[in-house]
């Protein structure tokens, strides 16, 4: 990897483990109602239920399930050596589950009023990847 341009202080990506057999059941029609039952630890389940809902106007529900899916993308990137800080590249398919419950948790905070919360989520999801909100609005239209 060439240093010219990289910020030698910032730490490397962190890279998410591909979730195979979530992605493929999801791929082959199975629900993630289901699959949060078999899988509770895959962050993108939960951000799909959290999305689900937040279109159907639950706000409450949105909120819950986004909140699951944060908190198990954490648990998986501190798992994959992740520190608190540093990237998660959207381009990495395996984060995008992280990412999108991020968004999602972002999104059902606005929807219920807590301000200061979505500013925080916001400032995160920027520092984890500046394009990955707009990729995500890309997939909700």
């Amino acid at each position: 990897m060439s240093i010219v341009g990289q910020n030698l202080m910032e730490p490397e990506p962190t890279l998410l483990p591909a979730e195979h057999e979530v992605t493929e059941s999801l791929a082959a029609g199975q629900e993630p109602e289901d699959l949060a039952a078999a899988h509770p630890e895959s962050s993108l389940v939960w951000a799909l239920l959290a999305e689900d809902a937040l279109s159907q106007g639950h706000r409450v529900e949105g909120y819950a399930f986004a909140r699951v899916g944060y908190h198990r993308g954490l648990d998986a990137l501190r798992g994959s050596g992740w520190r608190g800080s540093g990237p998660v590249p959207w381009s990495h398919e395996p984060n995008r589950g992280f990412l999108r419950a991020l968004a999602a948790l972002g999104q059902a905070a606005a929807a219920i009023g807590e301000a200061e919360e979505v500013h925080r989520i916001e400032s995160f999801l920027d520092a984890c990847d500046s394009g990955a909100a707009e990729e995500i609005s890309r997939l909700q239209s």
